[in-house]
């Protein structure tokens, strides 16, 4: 989608290594505005980044068949059709279920927005953007897809346990489908159990991730998070909304379904 070009004033080389390790981070920018790609891919580039550009759903579809990405930053509007359809398409295949994802949006458009993270993104930026603000998202995506230390507990809540080490949850068993960015959320609530925590508290504890306080983001993930890890996601009994102030996840839980 053709529109306003990112500010790119900042030199990226002003700006902190994007990691420690000698194997740069690969993106897959998905995104059919050339002179745009060309200026945020060298941005990224000079930030240490390996950056592959695609023009088109069918390029970006390719992409990803050959070859495996550390994250993806994909426009919804392509001349060849939907972006929320790739991302529907992801999270629906083990291989890229959990590839953390950045989409970007018209300014303004909130339903795409929540739409979009409804079916799994990890996160949005609107058009247009700061290229310092894109990249301190995918550097919060990548540092959230990372694996914690091995020797990190496993939270245990009646049948839902959270395992800090392997990044699931599992409820009865049997793991829960979420986001990267979904269980770094719910992992917040969890580690505050019996806590009530307001939205700035909670976007404060996942670093890195700047949506403004009234930002409905949030709201969408509490609500796909609760349709893996609750018995019943319209009576929930797990993560509760404090009406006014924000979220508590219950520190005592069902041991079975019909307790």
């Amino acid at each position: 989608m053709t529109g306003t070009l990112p500010n790119l004033q900042t030199p990226a080389a002003t700006l902190a290594p994007h990691s420690i390790t000698s194997v740069p981070s690969r993106v897959l920018l998905i995104d059919d505005d050339q002179r745009l790609t060309s200026m945020v891919g060298d941005y990224l580039r000079a930030s240490g980044y390996e950056i592959h550009v695609a023009g088109s759903l069918a390029d970006g579809r390719q992409a990803l068949a050959q070859d495996s990405f550390d994250a993806l930053v994909l426009d919804l509007m392509l001349p060849d059709g939907d972006g929320l359809d790739l991302c529907r398409e992801l999270r629906s295949q083990a291989r890229t279920r959990n590839l953390p994802l950045l989409m970007l949006t018209a300014r303004g458009d909130a339903t795409d927005r929540v739409i979009g993270l409804e079916l799994g993104a990890d996160d949005y930026l609107a058009k247009p953007f700061e290229a310092r603000e894109l990249l301190a998202r995918i550097r919060a995506l990548l540092r959230r897809s990372q694996p914690v230390a091995a020797d990190d507990e496993v939270l245990r809540f009646g049948r839902l346990e959270i395992d800090l080490a392997q990044r699931q949850a599992r409820l009865d068993g049997k793991a829960c489908d979420m986001t990267a960015y979904q269980f770094d959320l719910l992992r917040v609530l969890s580690q505050s159990a019996g806590r009530v925590l307001t939205r700035d508290q909670i976007m404060d504890a996942l670093k890195g991730h700047p949506l403004e306080a009234f930002d409905r983001s949030i709201d969408v993930h509490i609500s796909r998070i609760r349709a893996a890890v609750e018995d019943d996601p319209k009576a929930p009994k797990r993560i509760l909304t404090v009406r006014g102030v924000g979220y508590v996840f219950a520190r005592k839980q069902d041991a079975a379904p019909d307790a």
